[in-house]
């Protein structure tokens, strides 16, 4: 065989044969291609022996009788401007997402990549766009209990377990488990953190056309030197906390009450398109 042929052969999934064969064969090229296969087969393990063990709650729970399984998380706590997004995720029990981790621990390309692979994969996935008034009506940690309650409760199924991370919430039925750091404990969680992530980035992207003076693009709505300075320039536009400094020493006017948004990306294939 040509090194070209043999290189296609390892790039699908070799015979026990096959690998035997090339052991035996002198040519150099041959032995660093089969080299570079049992590489990639060991990091393939390794990838799938630490998802296992982000499944290890999930695992628990499915022990104890649960049929369905959501994972809950959210972006954007923090930020002076732009909503609260928090994702509700039901994965299958066998499910395999390969690089699936805590959002803030992946690149925003892999981030994306992944958005569509759990949307491809998962039972339910459901997203709450909270909004700014919602935020400053109830303070940002109420605002998130809440609208985690409200995004489990507008699956399209009704899980029997929910993990949650860091945040005690209650859902009717639901039984409810807070895990502290737990979009880096549960897949579940992850795959929300990468939904709840995304969706939110992609609103402050649009929001950077319509204000582009406060670099929402780049910043995401945290304090940035760019994103404060604006503020200082420009004052604050109707996506600014008022609950938040230094907006809230502005006194300005609240926002006008606006409801949270729920929708369901395999149902919907609902885009958020923010209006100034």
């Amino acid at each position: 065989m040509t090194i070209n042929e043999i290189k296609e052969l390892l790039s699908h999934e070799p015979t026990a044969e096959l690998i035997a064969e090339l052991a035996q064969d002198k040519r150099v090229a041959v032995q660093k291609l089969l080299q570079s296969y049992h590489k990639r087969i060991e990091k393939a393990a390794l990838e799938k022996e630490r998802f296992y063990k982000m499944l290890s709650y999930e695992r628990q729970y499915y022990g104890e009788g649960a049929k369905l399984i959501a994972g809950v998380d959210e972006a954007g706590r923090g930020p002076l401007a732009g909503p609260l997004v928090i994702a509700a995720v039901i994965l299958p029990e066998d499910v395999f997402i390969s690089g699936l981790n805590d959002s803030k621990q992946i690149s925003a390309s892999k981030r994306a990549k992944l958005y569509d692979e759990v949307l491809q994969k998962a039972i339910s996935v459901s997203v709450n766009i909270v909004s700014i008034s919602n935020i400053d009506e109830l303070n940002i940690y109420r605002a998130t209990q809440v609208g985690m309650s409200e995004v489990l409760l507008s699956l399209d199924v009704r899980p029997d377990v929910a993990l949650i991370d860091a945040m005690p919430v209650e859902a009717e039925d639901i039984k409810t488990v807070s895990l502290v750091h737990g979009d880096a404990l549960s897949a579940s969680i992850a795959a929300a953190s990468i939904v709840a992530k995304v969706t939110r980035d992609r609103i402050m992207e649009k929001l950077a056309v319509l204000y582009p003076a406060y670099g929402f693009a780049g910043n995401k709505g945290y304090g940035s030197k760019e994103h404060m300075q604006a503020i200082k320039n420009e004052g604050a536009t109707s996506w600014h906390r008022r609950s938040y400094e230094p907006v809230k020493s502005m006194n300005l006017e609240a926002v006008e009450k606006q409801e949270n948004i729920l929708y369901s990306p395999i149902k919907d294939g609902y885009e958020y398109e923010p209006q100034s």
